[in-house]
């Protein structure tokens, strides 16, 4: 879905594993022995902090522009790499298969979200006052990340993934919830979001959830057809608030 995002950050990667950006740097490192490829920003020292999780293409330059706007806004980022140094798929079937995998690991996934939060540490990050968020696929590793109790203040989705797996519930999430929503999206439908709706509800677990009317799946990126550009800048303005809120 972000295609025409990769080439950048591919080149940047190509030229060194640690490089600074008009915004911040490209980042190596270590996942228990496993090399990735994050992105750091940061406007000021212990800046309130944002851990960002990438789509179904693996970490392109559509997130290192969403972590330089949020850098404009004065936060950290951390965009996080849950594929592998140099794995960025292209092809409908290799997303797929790099997504399914760690569907299939649900542990893995949240050993891969730690490392990426280890690493921002690394680079001197407040992870004590910190938000996760995520988009699409990165939206579902939110959620999976918060329902492992993960120590953090607060989880976005961006028309993320919303199913609850068997055996899971939301009674250990320590932060706020932030559900931002397509009501035309086909691939994870208003049956879905109602579901987490109530099980949310059922656990008493603090929550806001916005549909958009007419706004499809991946409705925040820039320059796809999917693009809808009164969805994304209520998103983002919300996001944004939040945040607000949320980070002190």
């Amino acid at each position: 879905m972000k295609t025409k995002y990769t080439l950048l950050f591919l080149l940047l990667i190509a030229a060194t594993a640690t490089v600074a950006t008009a915004g911040g740097q490209v980042v190596a490192y270590d996942v228990k022995g496993e090399a990735f490829e994050g992105y750091f920003t940061s406007p000021a020292d212990n800046a309130p902090f944002v851990l960002l999780i990438h789509d179904w293409d693996g970490l392109t330059d559509y997130e290192i522009k969403r972590a330089d706007m949020l850098a404009e806004k004065g936060y950290a980022v951390f965009a996080a790499d849950l594929f592998g140094a140099g794995i960025r798929p292209t092809e409908v079937k290799d997303r797929r298969q790099h997504t399914g995998e760690l569907y299939k690991d649900r542990a893995r996934m949240r050993s891969l979200i730690t490392g990426a939060l280890d690493a921002a540490r690394a680079k001197g990050a407040n992870v004590n006052n910190a938000v996760a968020m995520g988009y699409c696929f990165g939206g579902a590793a939110v959620l999976e990340y918060a329902r492992a109790g993960a120590d953090m203040k607060g989880f976005v989705t961006f028309h993320g993934g919303l199913s609850t797996p068997e055996g899971q519930d939301y009674g250990k999430i320590k932060g706020k919830l932030l559900i931002l929503h397509g009501t035309a999206d086909t691939n994870i439908t208003m049956d879905q979001f109602a579901m987490l709706a109530n099980a949310l509800e059922e656990k008493g677990m603090p929550h806001e959830m916005i549909t958009y009317g007419g706004a499809p799946h991946a409705f925040t990126v820039f320059g796809s057809d999917r693009y809808r550009k009164d969805a994304d800048e209520k998103s983002w303005k919300r996001f944004g608030e939040f945040l607000e809120e949320t980070l002190r």
